[in-house]
């Protein structure tokens, strides 16, 4: 999923307690058990399963594939409350919190592949319980690297892999026949294949004729991360080491970003803001373009809406890459461990991948589900006859992922809200802008 954050939002010391003291929805379980009984079976009472999220992962009863009221009607002892947000920096922020107490955490915590290798880490590996011998989950189900980046060094899995974030790029149709580029999916694809710089000369055609009051892309951050995601090195070194400052893929992505700012093809805005800012743009059309990888496709058809069905459409990247992607894990200190373990290896197993996929777009990382019909033939009804498996299961063959270190969300966050928004809202000079992410790491992260 991500994401994410993926998803992010600024990172001090002060917000992270500001956070807990006040945003107490964006983790369940803060207040306290309120089961009746603590028996899951069909004869006992009934116990609740908290599952705290980000993003959007599918499960909900709403909107996404009724996981949750499928496992409840056939265990009838089970009763499942999910908490959200869209900011995946803060709920991961809260959750360090909370994980540091053991107090306030739910049954089952989503977690983002940028904060994996932290979880897994000396510092919290012994947090959570092991998916591995606990839960009944099937890991030779997974791909093999989506285990390897849950597994802590003494060999306990921390969390089971819910999807991966194969990447493409979304378009408004009706604005690109407006700005009088092509609108066929083979043929964008052509306008911006092999090269990311080939994306910015695309963005500057397009604001040659572009409809009044809309921009290429939708943010400057968001075309950080996919290019980023694109590259083989990204924030770590081949041996997992924080090496940002020295890593080809993050100055592209850097760069590209910049490209983008300076060449005004933005609509300057922040993804996933807490104000629905960038949300409201989906549904007004007021961006042409949006880095897409497999979750961000549910996103779109929550936030732009039933009008927008049939507008929007999907094209390969210039480049293939990974961005996003989450695991389900079970704090070891919860009341429910071993019910909530059984629940997060069910909502993961292949079966539940192939349904969330079917509505929400998230490509499952398990291997079956991603070379079985369910995937390879599946059409969302949002994006018309646009083949998403397809597009998306070629585009995850092509994963290769990069080496990851337990600081590398952060660092994303530092690079994108303190870096890369401050060139693109604030006109703050891209070198000074470097120097001030130097200094946040320096500061914040403890190496």
């Amino acid at each position: 999923m991500r994401t994410s954050s993926s998803r992010r939002g600024r990172r001090t010391a002060i917000a992270a307690v500001a956070v807990v003291a006040t945003g107490t929805a964006l983790l369940t379980g803060c207040g306290g058990d309120s089961d009746d009984g603590a028996g899951g079976g069909g004869g006992g009472e009934k116990i609740t399963l908290r599952i705290g999220t980000f993003g959007s992962f599918g499960y909900d009863n709403t909107t996404g594939a009724k996981l949750y009221a499928e496992y409840e009607q056939t265990h009838p002892g089970i009763k499942i409350e999910e908490s959200n947000v869209a900011d995946g920096q803060k709920y991961w922020d809260t959750l360090k919190l909370r994980l540091s107490r053991d107090s306030g955490l739910a049954d089952i915590q989503a977690l983002e592949v940028g904060y994996i290798a932290e979880a897994t880490g000396p510092a919290m590996a012994d947090k959570w319980a092991d998916l591995g011998t606990t839960g009944g989950a099937d890991l030779g189900a997974f791909l093999d690297w989506k285990v390897k980046q849950a597994t802590t060094g003494d060999g306990k899995v921390i969390g089971l892999g819910t999807d991966i974030g194969p990447m493409a790029i979304c378009y408004n149709k009706d604005l690109f026949a407006k700005a009088g580029l092509p609108t066929d999916r083979t043929e964008v694809a052509k306008l911006w294949a092999g090269d990311w710089a080939k994306f910015i000369q695309t963005g500057e055609t397009y604001k040659k004729s572009a409809p009044a009051g809309t921009a290429f892309h939708d943010s400057a951050s968001g075309l950080f991360n996919a290019v980023v995601s694109s590259e083989q090195v990204q924030y770590a070194n081949a041996k997992g080491e924080l090496d940002y400052e020295n890593s080809p893929g993050v100055k592209k992505a850097w760069d590209t970003a910049v490209a983008a700012t300076k060449g005004e093809l933005t609509a300057k805005l922040r993804q996933f803001d807490e104000k629905g800012t960038w949300n409201a743009a989906f549904k007004n059309s007021t961006f042409a373009t949006v880095a897409c990888p497999s979750w961000m496709t549910g996103i779109i058809k929550e936030q732009a809406g039933a009008e927008n069905q049939g507008k929007w459409d999907i094209a390969a990247p210039p480049v293939a890459g990974n961005w996003g992607g989450s695991f389900l894990a079970v704090p070891k200190s919860g009341k429910h461990a071993k019910e909530a373990a059984e629940l997060a290896a069910w909502l993961t197993a292949p079966a539940q991948h192939a349904k969330v996929f079917g509505v929400n777009g998230n490509i499952p990382s398990s291997k079956d589900t991603l070379s079985s019909p369910a995937v390879q033939d599946a059409k969302l009804p949002y994006f018309g006859d646009t083949p998403v498996g397809r597009i998306y299961s070629e585009a995850a063959a092509g994963i290769t992922p990069a080496p990851i270190s337990r600081w590398d969300g952060q660092v994303k966050t530092f690079l994108t809200d303190n870096g890369i928004l401050d060139i693109e809202q604030r006109g703050t000079d891209p070198a000074k802008a470097w120097e001030n992410v130097k200094k946040l790491v320096d500061d914040k992260i403890e190496q």
